[in-house]
């Protein structure tokens, strides 16, 4: 490969890294994007004119049809995807990346046996045990991201799936794959890198089944990390620096969020992963519960919203799922022009995904001065007059606080329940996403108003304009 198409692979890992550091703030998270995204499709093209092949690529038109269909499936699928998909959205690209690089670390474990065979001693251990790397752990990413996508879409039960010898099945495949990882790497083969593809891909099947309820998200971001090392140690493999510093981007960032998000749950990521097997995971759907609660309706919240002084609203994946964040923007503007201080108390898991809400907010248009993260809002509660939870359960659920048993103890969440009064949008009395009863909607001071989000938002702020 020629000295300039080496800089411009370099150029665009700076582009990989100015784009990562753009999606950190939301006021340049867009120009971040079209970066990141410019810079993948130079690196794309350079292959095309310096491959640094003699002779060329080959099979030319098969890798421009494998681009047109990739670039069709993406475009189509993220035009047409719902903000209440994205978490789903983004586990299946991930698992994508994964298999790929696993598929591209099989090629190269092929010519690395080939040339072992024929001059002995010519590849390096070091360059095998990456490629191994790349084939294992990019094969768990793809099979645990396709079975976390099969969980939220409610393909399959979102609960913990167990069955007996479960722990001693994963024990055996994990050793099973490093006798197969040290084989490989001793005497290059391309069937023992087959081998240990389907182990991994059996790893990540068992990795992700024991996970249920609101622990999906961070095994997705988890996965989003396997992804981005297997790349990394592919980069290193076929000497490419883009692929090495995108890998290794993707990598450390998944795992600082992997574990940012455990910490914002109040669990370890160990505890994610396996706290199934000794009943401390998140349950997954529950029954809906039949204990009295106090209800009212849209004319009785309006006269208690038009009386409040300070309002905080606490959006969550219902808000999502009925597409109702314009009208709540509006809502709270009615409330504002009437003098009413409003904010959002934004949890860091609401939603299905880290920023759902905020992206969610954005969308409609809501000043980010308004969304306000759970530690510099939690304390303003005791002076709130009514707390709106629009589509929320278990971020406010007082079990995290109170109750040892629930598999939400610890977790860290949003004081609503210290509010003066609370009114909660549901659909139904199912239990959220962890799958367990939220006693704060039994309190005395709280008020239900049963609907479709969106729908109940529309009559809600019709009556508040009236009064």
């Amino acid at each position: 490969m020629s000295t300039a198409a080496e800089l411009v692979y370099l150029l665009c890992a700076v582009g990989f890294i100015l784009a990562l550091k753009g999606l950190s703030g939301p006021r340049t998270a867009r120009a971040g994007n079209l970066v990141g995204a410019a810079a993948a499709v130079v690196a794309v093209a350079v292959p095309f004119v310096d491959s640094g092949v003699p002779g060329g690529l080959d099979h030319v038109p098969l890798i421009l049809a494998a681009v047109a269909l990739g670039s069709v499936v993406g475009v189509v699928g993220a035009r047409r995807v719902q903000m209440t998909q994205m978490p789903q959205m983004v586990a299946l690209f991930n698992g994508v990346g994964g298999g790929a690089a696993a598929l591209v670390a099989l090629l190269e474990l092929d010519h690395q046996a080939a040339l072992a065979a024929t001059a002995p001693g010519s590849t390096g251990w070091f360059d095998v045990a990456a490629t191994v790397f790349t084939v294992v752990v990019g094969s768990v990413s793809l099979a645990g991201s396709v079975v976390t996508f099969a969980k939220l879409q409610e393909l399959m039960t979102s609960r913990p799936v167990l069955f007996p010898g479960l722990p001693v099945v994963v024990a055996v495949g994990l050793i099973a794959a490093v006798v197969l990882a040290v084989l490989c790497v001793r005497d290059p083969s391309v069937g023992l890198g087959i081998g240990l593809g389907v182990l991994g891909l059996a790893l990540g099947v068992l990795l992700v089944l024991p996970v249920g309820g609101a622990d999906v998200p961070i095994v997705i971001s988890l996965l989003n990390a396997f992804t981005g090392l297997s790349v990394a140690a592919g980069g290193y493999v076929l000497a490419n620096t883009t692929l090495l510093v995108a890998g290794t981007l993707v990598g450390a960032s998944g795992t600082f969020l992997t574990l940012l998000m455990a910490r914002a749950m109040g669990r370890s990521t160990a505890h994610v992963l396996f706290g199934a097997l000794r009943g401390g995971s998140t349950l997954g759907a529950g029954e809906a519960s039949d204990r009295p609660v106090r209800s009212a309706g849209p004319a009785d919240v309006a006269i208690l919203l038009a009386y409040a002084e300070r309002v905080i609203v606490v959006p969550g994946y219902g808000l999502a799922v009925a597409q109702a964040q314009h009208t709540l923007r509006e809502l709270v503007d009615v409330l504002g022009a009437r003098g009413t201080r409003v904010d959002y108390a934004i949890h860091p898991v609401a939603g299905r995904m880290p920023g759902h809400m905020n992206v969610l907010l954005a969308e409609a248009q809501v000043p980010y001065e308004q969304l306000v993260e759970m530690d510099d809002i939690n304390a303003d509660f005791r002076e709130t007059d009514v707390v709106l939870v629009v589509g929320a359960n278990d971020v406010v659920n007082p079990a995290a606080r109170t109750t040892p048993s629930a598999p939400i103890y610890g977790m860290p969440i949003l004081d609503v329940d210290q509010a003066r009064q609370v009114v909660f949008l549901k659909r139904s009395m199912r239990p959220g996403f962890a799958g367990i009863e939220n006693d704060l909607l039994h309190e005395p001071t709280t008020t239900l108003l049963f609907g479709d989000a969106k729908d109940s938002l529309t009559r809600l702020l019709a009556a508040l304009k009236a009064l």
